[in-house]
């Protein structure tokens, strides 16, 4: 079943893969920047759990549909 999550994530863009991992990006910020609401501590815990496990989830997903020769290929861009 894994594997073939991987194979179908593979399929899809190099773009659709960047969007993931800004995605990802935002879900991070989120996570961290909800503890200055004034919320209760049980809701801030699930809040930070829930865009955590969004963030982990588009990270994994993201770097799965760019791939190994996607991720080189985005290094060199950001050398430039």
């Amino acid at each position: 079943m894994l594997r073939n999550i991987k194979v179908r994530l593979s399929h899809l863009s190099y773009r659709t893969g960047i969007m993931l991992l800004v995605c990802c990006a935002l879900c991070y910020i989120i996570s961290f920047a909800q503890m200055a609401l004034p919320i209760s501590i049980g809701m801030k815990s699930g809040l930070w759990v829930l865009f955590f496990g969004l963030a982990k989830a588009t990270q994994y997903s993201g770097l799965a549909v760019i791939g190994a020769k996607g991720l080189k290929s985005l290094i060199a861009r950001r050398r430039r």
